[in-house]
């Protein structure tokens, strides 16, 4: 599948040049010959024999890049200088800071945020614990865990280099709402002592996001930690998607005209996030659903499922799913198939198995960066397209839920994330795309939409504290 030039891939290369000649547009030309994008063309200093230019320019991969640089060297008179790559210089020394809320100007200001005067807000936190949210961080505090065995399109990178990962979701969580997060990257993955040092780091946070956490081992670090703590636990790769992808599929069935009851819904996937898509999709009252994995249709008369445990997720899924009983593969599940969700692997479906669905099909190829078939062929016969992708229209993208949902939680101070919760959230945010600007191309809003993170977040409120897990919200700035 073709790629265009992306920011992801972009580079800051600085050129010194003739002052007059055509050295500058042979720049521009070299670099649009070779597939690359020219987004920015600066003077930095100027002389009669000379010019220095700093040339912003986006390419589709790091050898992309490289061999633009490469190109741009065999131009007559144009010598190369720094080449500075814009992303990598965006993470130096971090995304992410501490600062105080609260300036330290003299002796005052050092005794009551530090000792003495500190002494009597300990105090009062261990006579009446439930202060801590009241008087600490912990109102407005997320712990972001991981211990790198699942990162992104990446894999088991470890906690190292996992760690730029957890900053940006932590800036992403200010940044939409507010949260103060912190990234937790554990050197182990030992179930046991994963579940022991989030237990232990608990009390300082209002809420516990864990990231890229390998499958099967999240489901059950998810369920020990939800059972242990009194604040709530939120796996993002499986509920955030989980929710994104219910909101996406209301609208789609919208302007296809379809109900969530009636289509018959096949599945790409049966790890993580599609069990909890899957899981997601029943309880909002899918009633067709079938599953498929690298060996095929999940169904219980399966060779490798007929003595599975009962409680393991892929027999979970053949006992709860596929009620007619399909077997075989993949793409001869998806004939007739009203929707395909694919979160799985490049290239598992093509142009004639999209065709052989259903009437105004609905697909959602997830996988990323490569989708389970190219949008733009899939475009060609399905009604509605949806990738996890940001170079095609209707993004799956977990930051539209994440923030809101917990903004609502730490508001609400729930103490646990339920499934009402969840399905409130999607509805919130698939309301959020109007009547009026509904369509197969839109049927998510934009991540910087202003009104999604306040619409999941009221949402997700409104519903903990429905369900009586919460005490009375906290008091905002003006009541306090």
């Amino acid at each position: 599948m073709a790629t265009a030039p992306s920011v992801s891939y972009s580079m800051t290369v600085r050129l010194e040049v003739p002052a007059s000649g055509t050295a500058v547009s042979q720049l521009t030309t070299v670099v649009e010959s070779s597939g690359g994008s020219v987004t920015g063309l600066d003077v930095t200093a100027s002389g009669h024999e000379k010019l220095r230019i700093d040339v912003t320019i986006a390419a589709t991969s790091t050898a992309h890049a490289d061999e633009i640089v490469q190109k741009l060297r065999t131009i007559e008179g144009v010598a190369l200088g720094k080449v500075s790559d814009r992303t990598f210089l965006m993470h130096l020394g971090g995304k992410i800071e501490m600062s105080s809320k609260h300036p330290i100007r003299n002796r005052d200001d050092l005794s009551m945020i530090y000792t003495p005067g500190v002494a009597r807000v300990c105090t009062q936190i261990a006579a009446h614990p439930e202060d801590a949210r009241r008087l600490t961080i912990k109102r407005n505090s997320v712990a972001v865990v991981t211990d790198g065995s699942a990162v992104l399109g990446l894999g088991n990178i470890g906690p190292h280099a996992a760690l730029p990962v957890m900053e940006g979701k932590a800036a992403l969580f200010k940044r939409f709402a507010g949260i103060d997060a912190w990234p937790l990257c554990l050197d182990t993955q030992d179930t046991d002592e994963i579940v022991a040092i989030v237990k232990a780091i608990a009390p300082g946070f209002a809420g516990i996001n864990l990231e890229d956490i390998s499958a099967p081992r999240c489901f059950e670090i998810e369920a020990r930690l939800r059972e242990a703590l009194d604040i709530p636990v939120f796996h993002d790769d499986q509920h955030g998607t989980a929710i994104v992808v219910l909101a996406a599929l209301h609208n789609a069935l919208r302007v296809v005209d379809k109900r969530l009851g009636d289509v018959r819904v096949v599945m790409s996937g049966a790890g993580a996030a599609g069990t909890a898509i899957l899981k997601l999709l029943l309880e909002a009252g899918v009633r067709h659903a079938v599953v498929a994995d690298i060996h095929g249709v999940v169904h219980a008369g399966r060779e490798d499922l007929v003595d599975a445990e009962r409680d393991s997720p892929l027999r979970w899924i053949a006992d709860n799913t596929n009620p007619e009983g399909v077997t075989g593969t993949l793409r001869e599940a998806v004939v007739g198939a009203d929707v395909f969700i694919g979160v799985s692997a490049p290239d598992v479906l093509d142009a004639a198995d999209v065709a052989a669905m259903a009437d105004n099909a609905i697909v959602f190829a997830l996988a990323n960066p490569d989708p389970e078939i190219d949008p733009a062929i899939a475009r060609q016969t399905a009604a509605v397209v949806a990738t996890g992708r940001s170079d095609f229209p209707n993004q799956i993208n977990n930051v539209l839920v994440f923030p809101g949902v917990f903004r609502g939680l730490l508001d609400a101070q729930s103490r646990t994330v339920s499934i009402d919760m969840m399905l409130a959230a999607a509805r919130a945010l698939a309301d959020v795309v109007g009547e009026g600007e509904l369509n197969a191309n839109y049927i998510v809003p934009s991540v910087f939409n202003e009104r999604v993170s306040g619409a999941v977040a009221g949402a997700v409120r409104q519903a903990a504290q429905h369900a009586d897990t919460a005490p009375a919200p906290l008091p905002g700035p003006a009541e306090e």
